[in-house]
């Protein structure tokens, strides 16, 4: 195996089960920075404990989604597992390992714990163990129909995520209680994890602010409050630059009785540039328009120039269905809001991503666009002065965040 040096953290997450290890824990949770090194070393400890303490059994492996899980666990983990000498067979259609090592050859099946109707995907199997990669990410029901479905003697449970909400039920339920459920807790920062170079530290330290800072770098359970984009000052907003775009969308948030808001984006020498755009908030107008009345105020948004796609809130059925009858290339937008709100927020301050002066409800949203704190377990914004905050979003989402690696992360806390 190739040399992979582990902090005493990372080893304790591997063998916490062995004999000897003391504590006698039935469940493992890892929680805390991004890039601390806790998913591979929980990883490899699930595989090599299933593989020497059970033979012939069924484990489960779940992620948010099962592309998710592949690309966040097993692209790394696999090929460790290789060198260690586990022999792996995937059927990719049943979605199903087969790891034989050590002579005990196990199952191991692979789940996406995106929403309430996950649950019913592992109901009725019977597990020797689960290990599930972003826990804090999927609904209760799943978890714990999946902690349910582990009743072999000696099944254990394995847990890691980053931080949410320190109001989110898992926390308040594993990490707090811990000690109750007779559960090991590993926290974790990016100290913990030899492998991260320190120029690698520190550009994570800096594009992470706000609530993600104290989420991702700090590994804390905190308390999202204040402006989402806090960071954004008026100063920010440029000019439209002159000279060629090589390429445009539009993104559109479609409302009838709330405001409509469509945004022109330009590329220009890597960077993308909201040049114009078109809001109209029917209350305040004292009138509704139509969908007929919206394609033509994008096609003069466009001005005969040539729009690669139009990105459209993916509820927006009877507009999608029009712009494509009249000629529109239309994308359905990506529409998690949160992950959403991290990747614009890293395109914002990073600068891939510029607002220009002439799209002044953008910038009037950005002032006012607030978390809500009366959302209890999860994170929510106001639904408030969010409707260009909404197509920008979409844009980055659903043309800049395609599956590139890299980071999504963003701010999202009042200065103090």
């Amino acid at each position: 195996m190739s040399y992979v040096r582990f902090s005493p953290k990372q080893r304790k997450a591997m063998l916490w089960w062995m004999p000897g290890s003391g504590g006698g824990y039935e469940a493992i949770v890892c929680d805390g920075a991004v890039r601390s090194g806790k998913t591979l070393a929980m990883g490899l400890g699930f595989f090599l404990w299933a593989g020497t303490s059970f033979r012939g059994r069924r484990f489960a492996l779940c992620g948010k989604t099962i592309g998710a899980l592949r690309r966040n666990v097993l692209t790394e983990l696999l090929p460790r597992l290789q060198e260690l000498g586990a022999v792996i067979r995937e059927r990719r259609s049943e979605n199903r390992l087969t790891v034989k090592f050590g002579g005990h050859s196990n199952d191991f099946y692979l789940f996406g714990g995106r929403d309430e109707s996950a649950a019913g995907m592992i109901q009725g199997m019977t597990l020797a163990g689960v290990l599930m990669d972003e826990v804090a990410l999927m609904p209760r029901s799943f978890v714990e129909q999946a902690c349910a479905r582990c009743s072999v003697t000696g099944s254990r449970l394995w847990f890691n995520c980053n931080p949410a909400g320190p109001n989110h039920w898992f926390y308040r339920e594993w990490i707090l209680g811990a000690k109750e459920r007779n559960a090991l807790r590993l926290h974790f920062t990016m100290e913990d994890n030899p492998s991260l170079s320190p120029e690698i530290r520190e550009r994570y330290e800096r594009l992470y602010t706000g609530i993600f800072y104290r989420r991702f770098v700090l590994g804390q359970w905190a308390q999202a409050e204040g402006r989402v984009y806090d960071f954004f000052e008026p100063e920010m907003a440029a000019r439209v630059p002159e000279g060629h775009f090589e390429s445009f969308y539009i993104s559109c948030d479609y409302g009838t009785v709330n405001p409509m808001s469509m945004g022109l984006w330009g590329l220009q020498r890597g960077v993308w540039y909201r040049v114009a755009e078109f809001y109209f908030d029917s209350r305040a107008r004292q009138r509704q328009m139509t969908d007929g009345e919206y394609e033509q105020e994008l096609r003069k948004l466009a001005g005969g120039r040539p729009i690669r796609e139009v990105i459209v809130d993916p509820s927006a059925a009877s507009f999608i269905q029009l712009l494509r009858q009249k000629g529109w290339r239309v994308r359905k937008a990506d529409n998690d809001v949160i992950s959403g709100i991290r990747a614009t927020a890293d395109a914002l301050k990073s600068g891939r991503i510029v607002i220009c002066t002439p799209c002044r409800d953008c910038l009037r949203e950005m002032e006012e666009y607030v978390w809500d704190l009366r959302s209890g377990q999860k994170d929510q914004v106001k639904k408030e002065h969010d409707h260009a905050m909404d197509d920008m979003r979409y844009f980055v989402s659903t043309v800049l965040a395609r599956p590139q690696g890299g980071f999504a992360v963003g701010s999202v806390e009042r200065r103090r």
